[in-house]
């Protein structure tokens, strides 16, 4: 095979992955937008709305690593397709008239779907680009913030007019003419699962445990400093549209985190860059504190850099620490940060009810400042001790 064609393969298998992790991350985060909506319809608590959402990132999150293990054999288009089908219909059975029952099954089925895309997504990346998947695989992991900044945006723009029902159904049309859209993009043929990128064997497992450490870690940061942002800006004399720019910022700052990160990772190495990223959280997490409003809508982007970038890295990293099946590595590390964004809000919560917002904010710098030294201890079982030198990765994959 030509130079040329298997770089075309690469680009349309990567082209896929990230179309497909747009569509699910945008129905994940389009969900909240329709939260107000159904708690006035169904008479929902504040609990039960809760519940409900827990349905679909309960299901989502709790079925990764089951849904890897069943479907391995299935080539990468089925699965993504079977992944983007199914929460297609599981935003159709929503969208029916079938109250709120229809609700709760479409959502379980839906989480079905998007619980198959992140694992058979990654490991297509990886498979494709081998030893050099390190960036790849951060482009993938930026493309699902763009569906969370467009799909969101969508439905608030068409909900008012349309109703919650019409949209989700417009939103299931996207997912079916993605699904067809995948047909030329992903390949028709399995896969091979492992994908070495230089650990030595017998490293990685020990190495993989820690990294799944710093994973929950990191993604217990960025939610509980989401979680208390918008008390900040307003205990900093901003309104609530000085709170969506302020959370805009840190998004956009957080896009452009993850699509660059994962160069600093391949040019200083995994450890290095894992400390200049969670040190910077660290000390901005403070910073944002202490400044008045403007200057901490100035420091949102740069914070929303490192807060997000260090992502890319750790995503990047899975291969060369998966010890044989990388599949089942992006399937249990997806699972590990899920669960983490899902649990460290409420312990943060809990933090700062017993005893100030500031608190609560200084727990979540101090998580971050925590991975400092732990990522220390994954340098052994990283290949050139942890280097990952952007010389090195063009080497390993000539």
């Amino acid at each position: 095979m030509k130079s040329g064609q298997w770089w075309t393969r690469k680009k349309k298998s990567l082209t896929g992955a990230c179309l497909a992790h747009a569509l699910h991350d945008g129905y994940t985060d389009a969900l909240y937008v329709f939260l107000p909506v159904w708690q006035a319809q169904f008479g929902l608590s504040y609990a039960a709305l809760a519940v409900v959402r827990a349905l679909y990132s309960g299901t989502m999150g709790g079925l990764q690593i089951p849904a890897d293990r069943a479907l391995r054999g299935l080539s990468p288009r089925t699965a993504l397709i079977l992944s983007t089908v199914l929460a297609a219909a599981g935003l159709l059975i929503m969208a029916a008239p079938f109250g709120f029952a229809g609700l709760c099954v479409g959502l379980v089925v839906a989480g079905i779907g998007s619980s198959i895309q992140h694992p058979c997504g990654s490991l297509l990346v990886t498979a494709s680009y081998g030893a050099a998947s390190r960036h790849p695989l951060g482009i993938y992991n930026f493309s699902g913030d763009l569906g969370k900044a467009a799909l969101p945006a969508l439905v608030a723009v068409l909900l008012p007019t349309l109703g919650w029902q019409p949209v989700l159904g417009l939103l299931a049309v996207l997912g079916l003419a993605l699904s067809a859209a995948l047909v030329p993009l992903a390949p028709a043929a399995p896969v091979g699962r492992t994908a070495k990128t230089g650990a030595a064997s017998g490293q990685g497992r020990g190495g993989f445990g820690i990294l799944t450490a710093i994973g929950g870690l990191d993604t217990a940061t960025r939610m509980g400093y989401l979680l208390f942002l918008p008390f900040l800006i307003h205990g900093q004399g901003g309104d609530t549209g000085t709170v969506g720019l302020a959370l805009a910022l840190l998004f956009i700052g957080g896009a452009f985190g993850k699509a660059t990160c994962s160069r600093l990772g391949e040019r200083i190495g995994v450890v290095g860059s894992v400390m200049v990223t969670e040190a910077a959280t660290a000390l901005l997490i403070v910073a944002t504190l202490v400044t008045p409003l403007t200057p901490t809508l100035i420091l949102l982007p740069l914070l929303g850099i490192v807060l997000n970038g260090t992502s890319s890295v750790l995503y990047g990293t899975v291969p060369e620490l998966s010890d044989g099946d990388t599949g089942r590595a992006f399937a249990v590390f997806y699972t590990s940060v899920i669960g983490s964004g899902g649990v460290a809000p409420i312990l943060y919560g809990a933090i700062a009810d017993h005893s100030s917002q500031t608190v609560g904010v200084l727990a979540s710098a101090a998580t971050a400042a925590l991975i400092v030294p732990l990522v220390l201890t994954l340098r052994p079982h990283l290949s050139d001790s942890g280097a990952g030198s952007l010389a090195t990765t063009r080497r390993v994959s000539q």
